[in-house]
């Protein structure tokens, strides 16, 4: 008796994974898409934006402006 209803349980659970494995798949894609498409884009502005205005605050108040100071 024990081994019918394990062989039951295993059916059904290849079932739910079967059909969770779909569930997985598509959840997956939406998250790689949202990564590539939304996710990344924004990253990259901030961290350029960022470092540009580090320089330019570097610039503006410890080091000055690049190129020669008073020279030729």
């Amino acid at each position: 008796m024990a081994e019918i209803s394990a062989n039951k349980v295993g059916k059904c659970m290849s079932d739910v994974n079967k059909v969770e494995s779909g569930e997985k798949r598509s959840l997956e894609w939406k998250s790689f898409l949202f990564i590539t498409v939304v996710l990344f884009p924004i990253l990259s502005v901030a961290f350029v934006g960022g470092y540009g205005f580090i320089v330019w605050m570097l610039q503006m108040f410890v080091f000055g402006p690049p190129g020669l100071h008073g020279g030729f």
